[in-house]
């Protein structure tokens, strides 16, 4: 069984900076791509970044320019930093990620629990 432990989520002021980390545990054999999304109250998720194996970055137009994904393979953990943040930032993020557990097997989707960012003076 494979499992999601994200971190970093808090409470930051209007300007700040966070990170967040996730990092996938259990049978992975090869993962196809690690991203964030995010859901505030009342909209629907949607997603903010993600890092696909060898492919290229995709950020939404609402955190380009002042937030980087990054990924660390030897430890199956992706990171979301985000800098110059705004209260419309303010959401569960939530990491997700897309992987095989054997060679040549199907793609799983997986997420991890949540974590509560919150931009506010």
């Amino acid at each position: 069984q494979v499992q999601l432990v994200e971190s970093g989520g808090g409470l930051v002021q209007p300007g700040g900076s966070l990170r967040l980390s996730c990092r996938a545990s259990g049978s992975i054999f090869s993962i196809v791509v690690m991203g964030w999304y995010r859901q505030a109250p009342g909209k629907q998720r949607e997603l903010v970044a993600a890092a696909p194996s060898g492919g290229s970055i995709y950020y939404a137009d609402s955190v380009k320019g002042r937030s980087t994904i990054s990924r660390d393979n030897a430890k199956n953990t992706v990171y979301l930093e985000m800098n110059s943040l705004k209260p419309e930032d303010t959401a569960v993020y939530y990491c997700n990620a897309v992987y095989r557990m054997v060679v040549g097997g199907p793609t799983i989707s997986n997420w991890g629990q949540g974590t509560q960012v919150t931009v506010s003076s």
